[in-house]
């Protein structure tokens, strides 16, 4: 029953739903709240009024009365290479601001949020642990695969593309041919970028209904998922089941071992860490160590773009993650306890999943023993960071090589479009964490740059700053501390030399610890002049290692 309908005290708050033309008997429901990130300028985005409007027919189905309010989102690939990514991670913290001040605001007994992109789900995901009402998610859903001259492409494949035409591989013609073919439906990349990451890992927290992650955007199947969805949220409103019900320090664990089996973007660190942040779990409950270890016991079971040449399309095909975390299951590696917006485990919700081996391999004949992302630790990264360990190429688990120092992702483009960068360099791109972007930016651009210059396999690329789910190559990002926080990466020297070991799980500046230690007592962190909210954001974010969120 709504708190609307709370005798005379409500009388004037009633007033105003009668002007939105709602009824006696509808007033009397349970309001849910449908927080729809739908937009006409993301690809991934574009549909959601269909889903909404299916979702609030679940809602109407199983007698609750749903509103649909909106949310803002940014377009991770539109706003890659220029200036607005410094928005994208900062854009996290409004949608979680958002969904609170909604649903506070006008006091929603329950909540579905739809969204699809990359920062959209996480920032949800935080707001709803702060309101805590009964919730579920459901997702746009994945693009379908582009196919150009019988292959499958990505967006990842567009951005090499790009690669490739600057270092004089294709011509214009050929880049165009990749620009018509690449993203051929509405939906989240078809990759495993961190979109669709997300999505899959919903189902792994069990904040989602299975297929939310590989289901495709533009199969009817969506909307009837969408109408599940917003039954089963009133089944949740029902038996007073809370998102902190369900986001135990166990269903984080269980989304980093879906995330190291998948290969899963190296953003969902960040979001993960960010979600702990927001639960309020100690550094001995989650952190970014607790990644580690799974990742160490937890095999990589799917290579799925860009590390492999399927798309998500296909694993929804061999048993979606369902299958996945039925596997873990069977192999003792999940704990199958955990209770999901289903109303019932996960155990019990994936009993009947299969799983084809041609695309999610059995845990006795993985891929890698151990999980897709990997975080390193050295004198260049005290903290930590980041790397998509699957989408590695084997001969740079190792290397050594010189460091080729950049203060911005522009100024590294410059030195790799000029084919400045040389075969066992190691690229350098500092001030673009957190603090130093402000924002964190995404560095797709670089990357595939390198790797369409057919540098993958013998260039690394280190940064303070953090990837796309599309990025392949031997990057290491999340750097902590960062270079604006006085980080090491901050001091390091053209010409430095800098020893990587994926193995070793290290990244260190070969640089006597004395001479460190002189550098950075002259070292003055430089601040790039911001105004607007990311001068607020430089204000109050805290660094990667810790997810990136705001001081408490």
């Amino acid at each position: 029953m709504s708190i609307f309908s709370n005798g005379a005290n409500m009388a004037a708050q009633r007033s105003l739903l009668r002007a939105l033309g709602w009824t006696d008997s509808e007033i009397q429901k349970p309001i849910v709240g449908v927080i729809s990130a739908q937009s006409d300028i993301i690809p991934g985005h574009t549909h959601l009024e269909e889903l909404a409007r299916a979702v609030s027919e679940g809602v109407l189905a199983a007698g609750g009365k749903p509103v649909t309010v909106p949310c803002i989102g940014v377009c991770d690939g539109i706003a890659m290479g220029h200036e607005g990514m410094k928005y994208s991670l900062p854009s996290r913290e409004i949608i979680a601001d958002s969904v609170e001040i909604l649903a506070r605001a006008h006091a929603f007994d329950a909540i579905v949020c739809i969204g699809n992109c990359d920062k959209i789900i996480p920032g949800m995901l935080l707001g709803a642990v702060r309101v805590n009402v009964p919730a579920a998610f459901v997702s746009g859903g994945p693009m379908l695969a582009g196919h150009k001259d019988g292959g499958k492409l990505s967006l990842s494949s567009m951005f090499e593309a790009v690669g490739a035409y600057t270092s004089g591989k294709i011509d214009e013609a050929e880049l165009s041919r990749y620009e018509c073919a690449a993203c051929p439906s509405c939906g989240s990349c078809s990759g495993m970028f961190t979109a669709n990451s997300m999505n899959c890992l919903l189902e792994a927290l069990g904040m989602a209904l299975p297929r939310n992650g590989t289901l495709p955007a533009v199969y009817s199947a969506r909307l009837a998922l969408a109408k599940r969805t917003g039954e089963a949220v009133m089944n949740l409103l029902e038996k007073n089941i809370r998102p902190r019900d369900i986001l135990t320090p166990k269903a984080l664990k269980n989304a980093v071992r879906v995330d190291m089996a998948i290969g899963a973007s190296s953003n969902s660190v960040l979001h993960l860490l960010a979600l702990a942040s927001e639960l309020g779990l100690s550094k001995s409950e989650f952190s970014i160590d607790t990644m580690n270890e799974i990742s160490r016991v937890t095999p990589n079971l799917c290579r799925l773009a860009p590390a492999g040449e399927q798309c998500i399309e296909e694993l929804d095909e061999a048993g979606g993650v369902s299958a996945v975390i039925k596997t873990l299951i069977v192999a003792g590696l999940f704990e199958g306890d955990a209770l999901t917006v289903s109303g019932v485990s996960q155990k019990e919700r994936t009993a009947g999943a299969k799983a084809d081996a041609r695309l999610i391999r059995p845990v006795s004949d993985p891929y890698s023993p151990y999980g897709g992302l990997a975080v390193l630790h050295g004198n260049l990264a005290k903290e930590g960071a980041v790397v998509k360990k699957s989408a590695v190429a084997p001969e740079m688990y190792r290397h050594s090589g010189p460091a080729r120092v950049f203060d911005s992702e522009e100024e590294a483009m410059t030195a790799i479009s000029g084919n400045q960068i040389h075969r066992g360099d190691v690229v350098v791109i500092r001030y673009e964490g957190p603090k130093g972007g402000p924002g964190m930016r995404e560095m797709l651009s670089p990357t595939a740059s390198l790797v369409g210059a057919g540098l993958g396999s013998s260039v690394a690329l280190i940064t303070d700053g953090r990837f796309s789910g599309a990025t392949r190559g031997a990057a290491i990002g999340h750097v902590c501390p960062e270079a604006a926080a006085g980080g090491v990466i901050g001091v390091v020297k053209e010409g430095d030399i800098i020893d990587i070991d994926l193995e070793a799980g290290t990244v260190n500046l070969r640089v006597p610890e004395a001479e460190i230690e002189a550098r950075l007592a002259s070292f003055i962190p430089k601040e790039k002049p911001v105004t607007g909210y990311l001068k607020r954001y430089r204000a109050q974010v805290t660094s990667a290692s810790d997810g990136a969120v705001f001081k408490n």
